[in-house]
């Protein structure tokens, strides 16, 4: 299995495929761009649920299949049986992995990308995202630049952060009488710039104001390489 650039290895909020997952269990193909394959090491049967209490079918040995799920104690794949085309559950001992530390690497990708996806619900930022990861959080930013050096290239974003702030205002209701009423009006707080080394965020600085709020800086583990 190839390594992934940091930008191509998540992808937050996909959901291809045809099967529901289980409880327990985690969305391998849901979570990659690329397809993860993985060969078949015997002869082994092929379950219906992670359980093993149904056999669906038989993989011969050898076969290339797709890893899509996993949980701590079986493999969720699709490929193609004796009898044709299937989605089911191996256990572990029969797959072969170029990579020993696949299932970890795969379960710590997992619990990064759940950490992403609620920053990104609350449009915040974090040491550790990605490029795509800030888009997908913060949006278009305000300002843009880019150094390069000996060291390497060096990106730059800034964000102009916006508050709702309540403001109370007179009104007439239904009846014609003045009434107070409360509007949110949308007030700049402050300048968020947002530093990245090799597609990674490394620096995240208020430039005007407070748009942090006082709140320390987030940190998410980078993402997870593997082979």
């Amino acid at each position: 299995i190839a390594t992934l650039p940091a930008s191509a290895q998540l992808t937050p909020r996909r959901s291809t495929s045809a099967l529901a997952p289980e409880p327990g269990t985690i969305d391998v193909e849901d979570m990659l761009k690329q397809p993860l394959r993985v060969k078949i090491a015997l002869e082994c049967p092929i379950y219906y649920h992670s359980t093993f209490d149904r056999a669906l079918g038989s993989m011969a040995p050898g076969t290339i299949v797709t890893l899509i799920g996993l949980s701590d104690t079986a493999y969720r794949v699709r490929g193609r049986a004796r009898h044709g085309d299937v989605s089911g559950w191996v256990r572990p001992t029969d797959v072969i992995s170029p990579d020993p530390n696949m299932a970890a690497n795969l379960k710590k990708m997992y619990q990064r990308q759940q950490q992403v996806n609620q920053l990104i619900d609350a449009h915040q930022v974090a040491l550790g995202m990605t490029t795509e990861e800030v888009a997908m959080s913060m949006g278009k930013p305000t300002r843009k630049s880019s150094k390069v050096t000996a060291a390497g290239r060096v990106d730059r974003v800034e964000y102009a952060v916006f508050e709702k702030v309540p403001q109370v205002t007179m009104a007439r209701d239904q009846y014609g009488q003045l009434v107070q009423a409360v509007v949110y009006v949308k007030v700049e707080v402050g300048t968020l710039s947002i530093g990245f080394k090799d597609n990674l965020v490394d620096a995240i600085e208020e430039t005007k104001g407070s748009p942090l709020g006082g709140a320390a800086v987030k940190i998410v583990p980078v993402p997870i390489f593997f082979r």
